[in-house]
């Protein structure tokens, strides 16, 4: 789909009429995986009415808003593996897959709305929003796009591991992770860092 860019400058709060772009990550909780960032710039005619926190939809509705953002918008989609994470640890590798995302994006932005994290060195002016997936509609766009995207790889993952029950809990360390761990061994895209409290809590038992 051809994207005219003048459809996509929105105004900001203080009245100027800019490219603005949303960024959010997914997984930087679980012990297994990439943590996956999006960047998402909507057009101006998108319906907004809709889109909220990515955890606060249905599954059926994140994936039918994820694929209208994905036709509708410019988005970029980033990651980190887990042997990063392991290397630089879980916050430098989620500023690594966010700036990924902006790499792939499409477009340059003129400023740049992040949940939570702040990205100092992309030469583009940016705020970091607190809770920003509640207060700001492209942030929210970028964590569907984010989450549908990560979701369906550990869904993919569920026939390539069978045991391990990715496809209910998306690598993140519930009961059912941690017991096919110690059922059927560490596999090459978990955290090392992330299992160590679950080893070392082992031991002690």
């Amino acid at each position: 789909m051809t994207k005219n860019i003048d459809n996509f400058y929105r105004f900001d709060a203080d009245g100027r009429k800019r490219i603005i772009c949303g960024i959010d990550e997914v997984g930087r909780g679980p012990l297994y995986g990439d943590v996956v960032a999006a960047a998402v710039v909507l057009p101006d005619s998108f319906d907004i009415s809709e889109i909220n926190d990515s955890k606060k939809l249905s599954e059926k509705k994140r994936i039918a808003l994820a694929e209208r953002i994905r036709a509708e918008s410019f988005f970029g989609i980033g990651r980190a593996t887990a042997r990063e994470i392991d290397d630089i640890n879980i916050l430098q590798a989620t500023k690594l897959a966010m700036k990924r995302a902006l790499a792939n994006l499409g477009v340059i932005p003129d400023i740049l709305l992040i949940d939570a994290v702040k990205l100092d060195d992309t030469g583009i002016e940016s705020v970091s929003i607190i809770k920003g997936d509640e207060k700001s509609a492209s942030i929210a766009a970028a964590s569907i796009v984010a989450k549908v995207f990560r979701d369906g790889e550990m869904c993919a993952l569920a026939a390539e591991y069978p045991g391990y029950g990715f496809e209910k809990h998306k690598g993140y360390g519930t009961r059912m992770h941690l017991a096919a761990i110690d059922a059927c061994g560490v596999l090459p895209d978990h955290r090392i860092t992330f299992l160590k409290k679950h080893f070392e809590k082992k031991r002690r038992d």
